[in-house]
């Protein structure tokens, strides 16, 4: 039976057109599900919308829509987005479902009688033009952040949950399990910011607008965000439901993947719902940075905006998922700009790697007429050197990925691109074939095709049609030579056959052009 492996992004807001930073969590979970699905484990990921709240409401009606109507729209922009990424989710939720609602009310009932939800009454800082609360910290000059116009402070009665009661539970969680959170700093953030200075209660549920989940018992008031939000990830799986094959097969989930924006809330808030519930938590949450512009975050006020779709009409997909994942560390956040963007395209992808597939692919069609030699048993020191650093390389590759250490990983395999060229200087075959030292030759001809189809495999997840092109020019047609498990040995490659000439993956760019280009788009 193969091993399950379960991944989730958090649900986004439906707010319109997502940028690049609002993709890199997507691109970064289809990412893991198809290096799982390479490595033979049955790998699924769920993605989606959050679609209840005040917010949701008001932009609807400024829009002359119904709710349902705007969030359709918003999951349909997304769906298309992710269509056009190759995204390949297995579901895609949208929390206005039944399949969603229905449960969340259960839950709420259950969490209400057993004491961990009570009534009690919320307070904060109210805009009557926007009918929105904000906090204290939310608020601009004292004003909303929205509209500009004063504040009152008001209450309404609420339904709470009772965080305190879980938290001495959660710390020790957090202790117990060094990878339920990743990168580690982020545990620290959490205990220090949030929970040794007192876990204040949750507010769950609202009066002052209807576009929610009702609850149950007390109709008035909607079920509020989190509660309704988080509970996606198992309600997607039927949890709770007539049909939980997939909640008994897939849950808990391998890794969450979030943005730090929304760390507290999946760190925090999430753990303690389903300790609550009594269930399992996920084996990983993995928090990520976000990817900033060199001014701060993307604005469209600041004309610094860049849409996925405009990068991938005119450089390609394979050359945007590569930047989005080798641009993000762990500790920092990545900056896109229009130089770096650039520099990453005509560096890594055509001097790098196609120049090395081009010069390759023509060597071997110059040299052996297009065929592969056979794989030398008596390699030189030379070959015995480049084939110890490959596998050392590809098990670096693979601490740092499953370590969620995404931008380094990348970095190994890149490292071994560089390798590769370098082993082309060092054997020369131009002098060996001048010198007719056949042997050595055709050894240097066997370990560039079968370092490039190695390349070829570890990039696979992450650049699935670069990858596929790549075998395609050195003549791998047998699938079970682009398995993971063909990783760790050299194979005969005696019949396989390059083909006649070689053809460029990647065209190098006018630095200059299209850097203006670039800049140009943002603005508009």
């Amino acid at each position: 039976m193969k091993e399950t492996f379960y991944i989730t992004t958090p649900i986004y807001y439906p707010s319109g057109k997502f940028h690049i930073g609002t993709a890199y969590t997507t691109v970064l979970a289809d990412s893991l599900k198809k290096l799982h699905q390479l490595k033979g484990e049955d790998a699924y990921l769920l993605t989606g919308t959050d679609e209840h709240g005040q917010k949701i409401q008001q932009v609807a009606e400024k829009n002359g829509k119904e709710p349902q109507v705007y969030v359709d729209e918003m999951a349909a922009i997304a769906k298309e987005l992710w269509k056009t990424m190759e995204i390949e989710y297995d579901d895609f939720i949208q929390t206005t479902q039944v399949r969603h609602e229905k449960v969340v009310q259960k839950v709420f009932e259950r969490l209400l009688a057993q004491g961990d939800i009570y009534k009690g009454t919320y307070e904060g800082m109210y805009c009557v033009p926007c009918k929105t609360y904000f906090t204290e910290t939310q608020l601009v000059d004292g004003k909303c952040p929205d509209c500009g116009r004063d504040v009152v402070k008001m209450e309404e009665e609420a339904y709470f949950f009772n965080m305190k009661k879980y938290a001495d539970r959660l710390i020790a969680y957090y202790e117990d399990h060094p990878d339920f959170i990743k990168p580690n700093y982020r545990k620290t953030e959490m205990i220090n910011n949030f929970i040794k200075p007192g876990l204040e209660d949750l507010c769950v549920t609202r009066t002052t607008f209807d576009w929610g989940i009702p609850v149950l018992s007390d109709p008035k008031h909607v079920v509020y965000v989190w509660l309704d939000a988080l509970l996606n990830y198992i309600t997607a799986l039927g949890y709770d439901s007539e049909d939980d094959t997939l909640f008994q097969k897939y849950w808990p989930a391998n890794i969450q993947i979030v943005g730090k924006d929304i760390a507290r809330f999946h760190l925090i808030y999430w753990p303690i719902f389903l300790m609550a519930l009594d269930l399992p938590l996920p084996k990983t949450i993995f928090v990520h940075n976000w990817i900033m512009m060199k001014d701060g975050k993307m604005s469209k006020s600041k004309g610094n905006v860049i849409y996925p779709e405009t990068l991938i009409n005119r450089y390609g997909l394979d050359a945007v998922r590569y930047f989005l994942l080798r641009e993000m560390p762990v500790s920092q956040d990545g900056i896109f700009s229009p130089e770096a963007f650039i520099e990453r395209y005509n560096f890594d992808l055509c001097n790098d790697l196609s120049n090395l597939l081009n010069r390759t692919v023509s060597m071997v069609n110059k040299y052996f007429g297009g065929k592969v030699p056979a794989n030398q048993t008596h390699a030189n020191a030379i070959d015995e050197a480049f084939e110890t650093e490959t596998q050392e390389y590809i098990i670096e590759f693979e601490k740092k990925i499953e370590n969620f250490e995404i931008a380094d990983s990348l970095k190994e395999i890149w490292q071994l691109i560089a390798r590769t060229n370098k082993y082309i200087d060092e054997t020369a075959p131009w002098q060996l074939a001048k010198e007719e030292e056949t042997e050595k030759l055709a050894s240097s001809m066997y370990h560039l095709i079968e370092s490039l189809r190695k390349i070829a495999i570890l990039i696979s997840p992450f650049m699935k049609d670069t990858a596929k092109n790549i075998f395609r020019q050195i003549g791998i047609t047998d699938l079970k030579l682009q398995m993971w498990e063909t990783l760790q040995t050299n194979i005969a490659l005696e019949n396989t056959q390059v083909i006649a000439q070689g053809e460029p993956i990647f065209m190098r760019r006018k630095a200059e052009e299209e850097i203006e280009y670039l800049k140009n788009m943002m603005k508009n």
